[in-house]
């Protein structure tokens, strides 16, 4: 009895072993698994539909380039991208010139934290609405009679409606802010609470200048956030349709647009290739500003 006691100690021992071993795997698998479902398997069936030909009524399986030879050789594609690409730009800086002041009032000036929570809160309101009737409410308001032209005329201001204030990029661009400025709010602000206020101290004890804390103290310490809302708002501007289609009024185009394009006759293999190219894009630009700035470092 005394020998079998250490041998089954021995086996408990390396059956616990086992088990810490597998336990990790096991924890994984079901992240894995619909990883895999709702994400790989799409992906995977994209590529794969970007090869096959097509007509006027049916998708013909099949494994040519032609999709792609098409897409790229296309004049229409490569001033589709450049204006879907300017179109981030502009938003990107804009975002970025927002979210950076909302975010710096709210955890510098607001000193309660009760008043940080309420007013982040507010910031957050307009998404209790679908993004579509968020862009529709801008239309009233710019449009040729709407109430910006009709409040400028009767002040005095203007003479004539400004036509440029709806339909046109001026629209998309404005809507692209209003809808994505809280996805740049967010990481930058949670940047800005997670920087030692003995810092800012310390910069201004030494004398700087309340610009020169922003540049050489703030701003370095919030890359991870600003990296973080980059990602977010450069990607759903790149893959946003339903966007340039309202406040363009048809006369801009995007890459999302010209795939619902694509797809509203039929070409799946054509809009399938389109959006590998696109993923392409994309993740090129997500690795550049991941070069730039090592969000998992400075986190």
């Amino acid at each position: 009895m005394a020998q079998e006691a250490p041998a089954a100690a021995s086996r408990a021992a390396a059956r616990r072993a086992g088990v810490a071993t597998w336990a990790p795997y096991l924890q994984v698998t079901p992240l894995t698994a619909l990883f895999l479902l709702f994400l790989a398997v799409p992906i995977v069936t994209i590529v794969i539909v970007s090869f096959w030909d097509y007509d006027t009524v049916r998708v013909i399986p099949d494994m040519l380039l032609t999709n792609y030879r098409e897409l790229l050789e296309s004049p229409v594609t490569w001033r589709t991208y450049g204006n879907t690409l300017r179109y981030a730009a502009m938003v990107w800086v804009l975002t970025l010139a927002v979210g950076f002041m909302v975010a710096y009032f709210l955890a510098f000036h607001v000193q309660s934290v009760t008043w940080q929570m309420a007013l982040f809160l507010l910031c957050t309101i307009p998404f209790w609405t679908s993004n579509i009737i968020r862009m529709i409410s801008w239309i009233p308001f710019l449009g040729r009679n709407g109430l910006l032209n009709t409040t400028l005329i009767n002040l005095g201001v203007i003479r004539e409606p400004l036509e440029f204030l709806l339909f046109s990029d001026f629209a998309v661009v404005l809507a692209y802010v209003h809808l994505y400025a809280l996805f740049m709010v967010v990481p930058i602000f949670n940047s800005m609470m997670r920087i030692d206020r003995s810092l800012i101290e310390a910069a201004r004890d030494a004398g700087a200048s309340g610009s020169q804390i922003v540049r050489h103290v703030v701003l370095p310490l919030c890359k991870p956030g600003i990296a973080i809302g980059s990602i977010f708002v450069v990607t759903l501007v790149m893959g946003d349709f339903v966007t340039v289609r309202l406040m363009s009024g048809g006369q801009s185009a995007s890459v999302g647009l010209m795939m619902a394009n694509a797809m509203s006759l039929l070409q799946y293999p054509a809009a399938a290739a389109n959006a590998v190219v696109l993923l392409l894009v994309v993740l090129a630009m997500v690795a550049g500003m991941l070069r730039i700035v090592d969000i998992r470092r400075e986190l």
